[in-house]
């Protein structure tokens, strides 16, 4: 019997990419399917050491690049969890049968726009992925999320961990400004905190970083000077993890991390917590501001805040109790 060859489609961003790969390794295992993946090239180091995907396709631009070889590939399906216009152009040249799911645009944007909520409750975008792909016999495995590191980015972590000891990650970095936990609020963290404090990011936030590292004396500064899989090697021996809603927060999933989460523009109700579904899943605190009643204003964050106090970030209390 021939294996069938399903081409599954997520092309951004770190977190997105790693909230699809339960689907990877359910089509995987319960399958046996050969699973190739496309994405976008500089997100390929996400999924690059995933064992689950046999052959991986990158494209810098347009899918165009890579469109010859992928209908050489005459696959049985594909599989499309991104869902957008590019994506149905490709499906449409390949030609092929497709699952997708539904994104809830119109929900989100009513949430987003007039505070209407149409979402559904308490049900994670893992989750729904399932939903719409159960015709093709997949089911959760409740193994939640997977990330795979080399064996050198490992061993990285695990000598941090060993010439540090008990440390705390403190993640500065989000791709918009609105997700990010300001300087004054990572201040009050810290403060709070005794052990050693790693502070993880892009070259974005490096401004901040330096502020924070003139005030304090146990911190240890990494944003912008190493790269994603060293990140998340150091988040895979943490002691516990502090962090927006970011993609470096979606890899301490996991890693089935102790996670304390600080919501700004976003919120949990959309679907992107942290999803830890084990039978002995690491605690998560969520951190938000009640009673606000303009967010969240986004799904996926703001270069500003539109109403320009950003109080959903800097009412934030600070309360660390279950890190102790």
């Amino acid at each position: 019997m021939t294996t069938k060859k399903i081409l599954v489609l997520r092309f951004s961003s770190i977190g997105d990419i790693v909230v699809t790969t339960p689907i990877i390794r359910a089509l995987k295992t319960q399958i046996d399917a050969e699973i190739h993946f496309l994405v976008k090239d500089k997100f390929k180091q996400t999924v690059i050491t995933n064992p689950y995907i046999d052959k991986l396709y990158t494209f810098k631009k347009e899918t165009s690049e890579c469109i010859s070889q992928l209908k050489d590939e005459n696959y049985n399906l594909v599989v499309d969890l991104h869902k957008n216009l590019r994506t149905s152009k490709l499906k449409l040249q390949l030609g092929k049968p497709a699952y997708s799911f539904n994104k809830l645009n119109i929900s989100k944007w009513l949430l987003t726009k007039f505070h209407i909520n149409l979402m559904p409750r308490g049900i994670h975008l893992v989750d729904r992925y399932f939903e719409s792909l159960a015709a093709l016999g997949i089911f959760n495995d409740g193994q939640g999320l997977d990330y795979f590191i080399t064996p050198e980015d490992d061993f990285f972590g695990r000598e941090f961990q060993k010439n540090t000891g008990e440390y705390t990650v403190l993640v500065l970095g989000a791709t918009h400004y609105t997700k990010r936990i300001p300087e004054s609020l990572c201040e009050k963290i810290i403060a709070n905190i005794a052990h050693p404090v790693v502070l993880l990011g892009g070259n974005d936030v490096t401004s901040v970083s330096e502020a924070l590292m003139k005030k304090f004396k146990h911190l240890h500064n990494y944003t912008g000077k190493i790269s994603l899989n060293q990140s998340s090697a150091i988040i895979k021996y943490a002691e516990n993890v502090i962090c927006p809603d970011t993609g470096l927060m979606h890899i301490a999933a996991a890693f089935n991390k102790k996670i304390e989460m600080y919501w700004g523009s976003t919120d949990p109700i959309l679907g992107m917590y942290p999803y830890m579904p084990q039978e002995n899943p690491s605690e998560v605190k969520h951190h938000l501001v009640k009673n606000l009643h303009c967010r969240p204003c986004t799904k996926i964050g703001n270069s500003k805040c539109p109403k320009g106090h950003f109080k959903c970030m800097l009412e934030q209390t600070v309360s660390l109790s279950s890190l102790d």
